[in-house]
């Protein structure tokens, strides 16, 4: 896949585990977009090291979109808690 199907399915699959993790999140649509990227690469190489499959098979394949949103869903989740913890120190 090339660069800009890399960054559709960024995009996407940002916005997708912005929407299924419940709760505010500490960014805006920038970082959401560059943590769905990051997380889409993630997903991938995780698929590949973990469970040995080509994970990034094709742009409409079902497990290219699962490993996208499940790396964002882990990415998000490390961002929440870091800026979370850094938020609520500085107004306490």
């Amino acid at each position: 896949m090339g660069i800009i199907a890399w960054i559709i399915i960024g995009l996407l699959a940002g916005a997708i585990a912005k929407a299924l993790m419940p709760g505010k999140d500490p960014g805006g649509v920038i970082v959401t977009m560059l943590i769905g990227i990051a997380g889409g690469l993630l997903g991938g190489w995780l698929g590949k090291v973990i469970f040995g499959v080509d994970s990034i098979d094709g742009f409409f394949d079902l497990s290219t979109w699962i490993a996208a949103i499940v790396g964002s869903f882990i990415l998000l989740a490390l961002y929440r808690l870091i800026t979370g913890n850094r938020r609520s120190h500085r107004h306490a």
